[in-house]
């Protein structure tokens, strides 16, 4: 029986046939020293060239390299999602194909792992990149991130992370959700830390990230930001502008009903009419929505048998 492996390295894999030879051999030099029990998870997200292939015969000479492939490209959160339910060692540890990343720097992580914290998340200081294409928006993005989940990291997109398995299994993802993994794991009380990491020129080809991941970036930023505020709770969001609003639309109307009833002015064709009543509509509406969606919260908990908190041990007497 082969032994269950200590770590599990998940390496998405999109058209990188010139790098995997050399990302197999240091890669697997680095985990040799680790005198742990290790596998790598390499999820071919749909390539168009030969990095299957290449991964084939990875395989074929070292069990230890796992291949998923998936029937077309689904993108690099799909591919982590991949790699976490195939994982099968109490640590993770994730990473790009391009050789940008430095398997190197892999044994700092399991050492501050070591040191009792969940996550340990890359920071690339002296990035490399044109500073308008890649610096300048991921500096922006990452500060917004950090200021609107309350996770302070200063580089959100690196892929060279470490986690502990079993924080994964309280996260779902999709969209482009893989980067805001540890803000997400921060409402389960997850110890997250960074540490500063080697950030290598890419090798071949040119790099598949620009300008125009900002948008999916910034929407998904909108989902995490109210899954981590009102998540559990949507009454209080709805509820709170419902109220707000349909109390604009009935003192509007109060206003107006004086200005009838007591002074005999018309106010048929005042558009301040149509603002109270949209107003009182719209409050109503969003307070409906907010008990609505406080239905599906309580019918999702209860239906998939999840907890709206984490357990990260107990003692008892056996």
């Amino acid at each position: 029986m082969i032994d269950r492996p200590e770590i599990s390295v998940i390496v998405p894999v999109f058209n990188e046939e010139n790098n995997i030879p050399s990302l197999y051999d240091e890669l697997t030099t680095v985990l040799e020293s680790l005198d742990k029990r290790w596998e790598v998870v390499a999820v071919d997200d749909g390539s168009t060239d030969a990095s299957f292939a290449r991964l084939a015969e990875v395989h074929h000479g070292d069990p230890r390299w796992r291949i998923i492939r998936f029937r077309r490209n689904f993108g690099q959160t799909a591919a982590f999602s991949a790699g976490f339910e195939q994982a099968r060692a109490p640590i993770v540890v994730t990473m790009d194909a391009d050789l940008q990343n430095d398997p190197k720097d892999i044994p700092r992580f399991l050492q501050r792992l070591d040191e009792g914290f969940d996550i340990v998340s890359g920071w690339r200081v002296k990035r490399k990149g044109g500073f308008f294409s890649r610096r300048l928006p991921s500096f922006v993005a990452n500060r917004l991130i950090s200021s609107s989940t309350g996770v302070v990291l200063h580089d959100y997109g690196c892929s060279l992370k470490a986690y502990r398995s079993e924080l994964l299994e309280h996260i779902h993802l999709y969209g482009e959700l893989h980067r805001f993994i540890p803000a997400i794991a921060s409402q389960y009380g997850a110890r997250i830390t960074e540490i500063e990491v080697n950030d290598r020129e890419r090798r071949h080809h040119t790099s598949k990230y620009g300008l125009g991941r900002t948008l999916p970036v910034l929407l998904d930023l909108l989902t995490v930001y109210f899954l981590l505020s009102f998540g559990s709770r949507p009454l209080r969001f709805f509820g709170g502008a419902g109220f707000i609003l349909g109390a604009v639309g009935i003192v509007t109307n109060v206003y107006l009903s004086v200005l009838k009833l007591g002074f005999g002015e018309a106010i048929g064709n005042r558009p301040l009419l149509l603002f109270g009543l949209l107003m009182t509509i719209v409050g109503v509406q969003l307070i409906a929505m907010g008990l609505l969606a406080e239905l599906v919260m309580r019918v999702y908990y209860e239906g998939s048998s999840r907890t709206t908190y984490a357990i990260r041990e107990v003692l008892e007497d056996q």
